[in-house]
């Protein structure tokens, strides 16, 4: 059974580059936007339970992994700022010590 679609907000140029397809094609814009919309969907596998399983289990980067890599780019951030005010406390004589 057919069904009505809507989209909203489509921008004016989109909507004129539609149009002018449907005019190329001597088609109505219904019937272009029809044939777009087959043309995607062709040779879609069903969406089922396994697939979407498999997809779940893919390999991803860990969370864990990703947070120890923002920690310790955020650690050597504050030893840098650590060590700069270190550098300010100890005034300009020890400063320039190594």
């Amino acid at each position: 059974m057919p069904v009505n679609l809507s989209i909203k907000n489509v921008p004016e140029d989109v909507v004129s580059g539609l149009r002018s397809r449907a005019v190329a094609n001597q088609r109505t814009l219904n019937q272009e936007l029809l044939v777009i919309l087959k043309e995607a969907a062709k040779d879609q596998a069903p969406i089922t339970i396994d697939r979407l399983m498999e997809h779940a289990e893919r390999k991803r980067p860990a969370l864990d992994e990703t947070a120890s890599k923002v920690l310790a780019a955020h650690d050597a951030e504050q030893e840098q700022i650590a060590k700069r005010f270190e550098d300010l406390l100890a005034g300009p004589d020890e400063a320039g010590k190594v």
